[in-house]
C-alpha cells in the first residue's frame, strides 16, 4: 500500500540497517537509501544509492510514492577532523542536505519526516537532580551537536511551512551490535579482564539499546500524536561507569578489576596525554527523563538495559572468535 511506503536514509548504518529490517517484518514497504547499494542485503527492502547527501541530491526517485521519511543519515562527530572547516563539513550534511531532502520530501507529498537528531543538542552533562527533558534550553558543545541543532529548527520551520509533520528523536549513547568507538573499546578492555581505575567514578548516564530506538522511531513515524514533537529516548534505566562495566562483566563472563583511584589524577594525566575530553564522558553524568514519548505515545522499551547488554555481547563474541 502506498501509505505504508517509507524512505529510510543511511539504512546500511548502525541503526538503519536494523530499523529496516524491523519496518520490513512489520509489513512496509521499505525504500533503504544507501551510500553503497550493495552494502544492504534485506529481503523485501528496495535499495537506492545516494553516495552524497548535501544542498543538491536528487532525492526523487527515493521519494516515489513515499509518506514517510525517517532521516538518519548523517555526519557524524569525527575524533581527529582534518576539514578545512569542520563546521561548514557538518553544515554541509547535517543542515543543507536534510533543509534540502525536507523540502524536496513536502513538495513530493510526505506526510511526515522523522528526523534523528542527539542528544547533544540539550548539552554535554547534566547536573544532579536536572535530567534533560524536551523542555530545556539547548546547549550545543560542538560543531556537530550545533549541526543538529540547526537542522531541527530549520525541519520545524519547514513543517509550519508546508504542513508536512515534523518528529525529531534526540537519543544518548545506542549500543548494541554492530556498535564502534568508545563503547566497543570498553567490551573489548573488559573482556581482557584489564585493570580499570574507575571504581571511584560516582556518575550516572542514560543509554538507549537499538532495539529500543528502532522501536521509538516506528512509534514516532506512525502514531498521530507524535506529529510536530520533540521526544529524548532512553533505556529508562541510569547506571554509573562502575556499573556499566560489571554488567559488561557479567554478560561477557569475565573478571572485573575496576579498582578505586583518584579521580583528580586520572584527569591530571589524561589532561597531559590530551584525553581529557574522553575522560568527562567516562566520569560526568547525562541524564535522560524520557517521560514525554511513554505518556504521549505510549511507547515503552521492548528491550532491558541487560537484555541489550546480553545481545550485545553475543554479538561481540561471535566477531571476536
Amino acid at each position: 500500500m502506498k501509505s505504508n511506503r517509507i524512505l529510510a536514509t543511511g539504512a546500511n548504518g548502525f541503526v538503519g540497517h536494523q530499523l529496516c529490517e524491523e519496518l520490513v517484518k512489520l509489513g512496509f514497504s521499505v525504500i533503504a537509501a544507501t551510500r553503497a547499494k550493495e552494502s544492504l542485503n534485506i529481503m523485501g527492502c528496495e535499495v537506492i544509492n545516494v553516495p552524497d547527501i548535501d544542498s543538491y541530491t536528487d532525492w526523487t526517485a527515493a521519494l516515489s510514492e513515499v509518506k514517510t521519511v525517517i532521516h538518519l543519515a548523517a555526519r557524524v562527530h569525527v575524533m581527529h577532523d582534518d576539514a578545512i572547516s569542520p563546521l561548514d563539513e557538518f553544515l554541509k550534511v547535517n543542515l543543507h542536505g536534510t533543509v534540502n531532502l525536507a523540502h524536496q520530501a513536502a513538495n513530493a507529498g510526505v506526510r511526515r519526516f522523522v528526523y534523528v537528531s542527539s542528544i547533544k543538542v540539550n548539552g554535554e552533562y547534566t547536573k544532579e537532580g536536572e535530567p534533560f527533558t524536551e523542555t530545556c534550553t539547548p546547549n550545543p558543545q560542538d560543531y556537530y551537536a550545533i549541526s543538529k541543532l540547526k537542522a531541527e529548527q530549520a525541519l520545524l520551520a519547514i513543517g509550519e511551512k508546508t504542513g508536512m509533520e515534523v518528529v525529531i528523536v534526540r537519543p544518548p549513547l545506542i549500543y548494541g551490535p554492530g556498535v564502534k568507538a568508545n563503547f566497543l573499546n570498553l567490551i573489548k578492555l573488559v573482556d581482557k579482564s584489564l585493570p580499570l581505575p574507575l571504581g571511584d567514578i560516582h556518575n550516572s548516564r542514560s543509554m538507549v539499546y537499538v532495539g529500543n530506538v528502532v522501536s521509538a522511531l516506528i512509534a514516532c513515524a506512525t502514531h498521530r500524536k507524535a506529529a510536530n514533537q520533540i521526544y529524548l529516548i532512553s533505556d529508562g534505566e541510569d547506571i554509573s561507569t562502575p556499573q556499566l562495566i560489571a554488567k559488561i562483566s557479567t554478560v561477557l563472563n569475565s573478571r572485573n578489576h575496576t579498582f578505586y583511584f583518584p579521580i583528580s589524577l586520572i584527569y591530571f594525566a589524561a589532561t597531559l596525554f590530551g584525553k581529557r575530553a574522553a575522560i568527562q564522558r567516562l566520569t560526568q553524568s547525562l541524564i535522560i527523563d524520557s517521560a514525554k514519548i511513554r505518556k504521549e505515545l505510549g511507547w515503552q522499551p521492548p528491550f532491558t538495559l541487560i537484555d541489550g547488554l546480553k545481545i550485545t555481547a553475543d554479538w561481540y563474541k561471535q566477531n571476536t572468535n
